[in-house]
């Protein structure tokens, strides 16, 4: 028998009709700062405690999709030693690719349905990707699309950590970005755009940052 959260998650998630709502509901939530511990939290988790990190708002994201008859795919972009991956979920309109992404900074974020293939997409957040203290771009690789169709749906209402869903995406077949010596000859992030990607939209109170 399905529980009041559930109930309340499958209303949202029909709600959510398409990427844009989607997106626009994830960026009413927190972020999940982990203060307890690390977590992966399942899309009914997300919506119970209304906050989540990359993953698990990609999580629920892919969910979302599902229910409206979309494949929930989930792509993986790795950085390099030192600095933090990032995970997004793919959608398509008209045979262009986007993402519904969450992130704390000002960048790696949605991306609009313009993008051919998955590597352009991709290839998208390479600029943008730079921890504020060096400004050295870090994305090095992304994943061959993974859909989570296959592990069926107890996943989206579970009550315990998605941990096998890191394992998944780890198993993924990963592409490099570009040739190694071109990406760590990558110019560094400017000034300007340190102070761009130094912008975040949460404090850890779960208050919005004016």
């Amino acid at each position: 028998m399905a529980t009041a959260a559930q109930g309340g998650l499958y209303r949202t998630f029909k709600r959510l009709s398409t990427p844009l709502k989607i997106q626009n509901y994830l960026d009413t939530l927190a972020i999940n700062f982990e203060v307890k511990g690390d977590t992966h939290w399942s899309p009914l988790r997300v919506y119970q405690e209304q906050k989540a990190h990359c993953i698990e708002a990609a999580c629920f994201a892919a969910a979302a999709l599902w229910q409206h008859g979309e494949r929930p795919l989930l792509l993986d972009l790795r950085a390099a030693k030192g600095d933090y991956d990032h995970v997004v979920a793919l959608y398509r309109s008209n045979g262009y690719w986007g993402a519904i992404s969450k992130s704390n900074h000002a960048t790696i974020r949605w991306r609009d349905p313009v993008y051919r293939t998955v590597r352009e997409l991709a290839l998208s957040y390479f600029h943008e990707w730079f921890p504020e203290r060096t400004g050295v771009r870090t994305l090095r690789s992304y994943s061959r699309p993974v859909s989570l169709a296959p592990l069926g749906k107890g996943w989206i209402t579970s009550t315990e950590d998605l941990w096998f869903l890191d394992q998944l995406l780890n198993r993924a077949p990963h592409y490099p970005i570009a040739p190694r010596r071109n990406v760590e000859s990558a110019r560094r992030a400017d000034p300007v755009e340190v102070r761009a990607g130094s912008i975040l939209e949460w404090d850890k109170r779960g208050k919005r940052i004016k």
